[in-house]
């Protein structure tokens, strides 16, 4: 590790001074490559620079241990030593995770599809639940929502949506949102007051640049029709919606959301871009985590990844047995614990896989 670690520092110093170099600034695409090298190394050069710090103090503190002999100011050595241990474990635990190699998606946007499953009527409400809690993520995280394509039931429930988060590190937050989300409580049409489980999924895409994955115009069939709303009215009398299908393929994407067929043609074919990226990487690898049948299932009750109990006010995550009293803060977007306890516990599966 540590030899990692001084090559990397060696390298993040070599960047310093060549973002110092007349002839780099004024070149600006060297220098923002140079500058983009330069602020990936940041965060993990500086937590080795503390690491080392601490080492050298423990090198000293342990001389003293040596050289002197009185009883008192020997015990506060030891305390101080303790100490120095406990932190120099948790700087090699930090710098393990910081070497563990990136997701190449995580600082992306994302395209995010959720779908009612089991319970009708009551799955329609709680898959516009789960849309709001998005919602409400992204604006606390200044991301921007830009709805795709959207089908809603006549009493205001989603039977499909399909959105972009745009913003800097939103699929590493939201990549583990994936799979099927389960709700008990009483529905608003329910007489007798029992209890009803309703499931809704959702599936998390990376989104594909124009570069990664390249769409060849003469292997799509494009159609177009009237957008319709909720009930099957008419939103208006323009063939302004747009559908896509991909020959090769097979897959077939539509977006109504705006009133210009061309806009819904370009926010059709990001949706078909992140979902062709998603097939091209199940093919380099079956086992990809990102694959969207594992992610979403068949939407059937028993396969779920977090259930939102309202009798109990609850929230349970089964993947890493974490249960929150907090229903309403997190129907709210306050997603961070969750988030953050998922994201620690699948990095220390990570770290086991290494070590």
């Amino acid at each position: 590790m540590l030899q990692k670690l001084d090559k990397l520092e060696e390298k993040y110093n070599e960047l310093t001074e060549l973002l110092s170099k007349p002839e780099i600034i004024s070149d600006q695409g060297k220098f923002q490559k140079y500058a983009k090298a330069h602020s990936d190394l940041n965060d993990i050069i500086s937590k080795y620079l503390e690491y080392k710090s601490v080492l050298k103090q423990l090198e000293e503190v342990q001389e003293m241990l040596q050289e002197d002999q009185d009883s008192e100011f020997r015990q506060m050595l030891f305390d101080e030593i303790k100490t120095l241990e406990n932190k120099k474990n948790a700087l090699e635990k930090d710098l393990k995770l910081l070497l563990l190699p990136k997701d190449p998606n995580d600082e992306k946007s994302v395209i995010m599809e959720i779908r009612a499953g089991t319970g009708g009527d009551e799955a329609a409400l709680f898959a516009c639940d789960l849309f709001r809690m998005y919602t409400r993520y992204a604006e606390e995280k200044g991301w921007k929502i830009d709805i795709m394509d959207s089908h809603y039931t006549d009493i205001g429930g989603i039977k499909e949506i399909i959105f972009v988060v745009d913003g800097e590190g939103a699929y590493s937050k939201l990549k583990y949102e994936s799979g099927v989300h389960r709700v008990q409580r009483i529905p608003t049409t329910e007489s007798s007051g029992r209890i009803h489980t309703s499931a809704a999924t959702v599936a998390v895409l990376p989104e594909a640049e124009e570069v990664e994955v390249e769409i060849d115009p003469s292997e799509l069939r494009i159609d177009v029709f009237c957008s319709s709303g909720p009930g099957g009215q008419s939103v208006n009398t323009t063939q302004s919606a747009v559908r896509i299908t991909h020959i090769p393929t097979g897959l077939v994407v539509s977006c109504q959301d705006e009133k210009s067929q061309h806009k819904n043609k370009a926010k059709a074919l990001r949706v078909l871009r992140a979902r062709l990226k998603e097939i091209i990487e199940q093919e380099k690898n079956a086992q990809v985590a990102g694959a969207r049948k594992s992610q979403v299932g068949t939407g059937d009750r028993s396969e779920r990844i977090r259930t939102y109990n309202f009798p109990q006010g609850r929230v349970s995550d089964h993947r890493i047995n974490l249960t929150l009293h907090k229903l309403e803060e997190i129907l709210d977007g306050k997603l961070d614990e969750i988030i953050e306890a998922l994201v620690a516990h699948y990095q220390a599966e990570r770290l086991k896989k290494v070590e």
